[in-house]
């Protein structure tokens, strides 16, 4: 197809980056994933992925990732930076190693791949980098305190790269997903408690973790394929937008933070997270 672009996606071995991985190749595009976790991307080959072995914390595993598929294509149209995970827990209790774990990966493993990406980007005269952030990049939910740092920074980072690269043809878009139905609530209601036991802020992370389990087990939050499109307007629009901000509950929440006097949006998150 003429409109066929070489795409490099991070964090594709499961959920949403595995999911989008299928959807784009679909459309006709050469897609390649990477992840530490190569086996679970096995089955990606049906569609046409090319799976890689890459670790946004490893300067030579992105730097082996990149050149292989420069060496197979000659380019790399699009950059989607999927990679990153969420750890909750109060500012007291998260470990000063866990909150730098949590900014290796989503930001400066980022940072690092899209710096490996852009001079070939640069040559090409066009591309496209397009980061997967959260609307937690834009408002702060209890007990997210490290999470939504690294997101806020995100946002920041991709902003100014929008500016950056304008120039030499580079588009920059952030996907900024809502509640969406994925392990996410699991993985951080376990993290909650597990941080929490014994301290000063243990009744309240039992009440957020409860609640959490509660929101990701029901059936409001948005279907992962949301994003999988969202991304993929930003892959193919002529004019991609600068911030796709979709999914449960996105929009009117970033709208409340934005309206809102900041101690009565600090009630309304505490007793939505909390659950009384």
């Amino acid at each position: 197809m003429s409109n066929q672009k070489v795409i490099l996606l991070t964090g594709a071995s499961s959920g949403i980056g595995k999911q989008t991985a299928e959807v784009l190749a679909k459309e006709g595009h050469k897609v390649y994933t990477g992840a530490r976790r190569v086996d679970q991307m096995k089955s990606l080959k049906a569609f046409g992925v090319t799976p890689l072995k890459l670790d946004v914390t490893d300067e030579e595993s992105i730097v082996a990732a990149v050149a292989q598929v420069i060496r197979k294509e000659g380019r790399i149209d699009v950059l989607i930076n999927n990679a990153g995970y969420g750890s909750y827990g109060a500012i007291e209790d998260v470990t000063t190693e866990e909150a730098k774990a949590q900014f290796e990966v989503n930001l400066f493993g980022l940072a690092r791949l899209t710096r490996e990406v852009l001079p070939h980007m640069r040559k090409q005269g066009s591309g496209r980098v397009i980061n997967v952030t959260s609307m937690g990049g834009r408002l702060v939910t209890y007990l997210g305190a490290w999470y939504h740092a690294t997101k806020f920074a995100v946002e920041a980072f991709s902003d100014a790269l929008r500016m950056e690269v304008k120039e030499f043809g580079i588009e920059v878009s952030i996907i900024e997903p809502g509640g969406i139905k994925t392990e996410f609530g699991d993985v951080a209601a376990n993290k909650i408690e597990a941080v929490s036991k014994g301290g000063a802020y243990e009744k309240q992370s039992q009440a957020v973790a409860a609640n959490m389990r509660v929101q990701y087990s029901g059936n409001q939050l948005s279907d992962p394929i949301v994003v999988s499109k969202a991304i993929s307007k930003a892959v193919n629009s002529r004019r991609p937008r600068a911030r796709y901000l979709i999914g449960y509950m996105a929009k009117p929440s970033v709208f409340l933070r934005n309206i809102l006097p900041a101690r009565v949006f600090d009630r309304v998150i505490i007793r939505a997270v909390r659950g009384n």
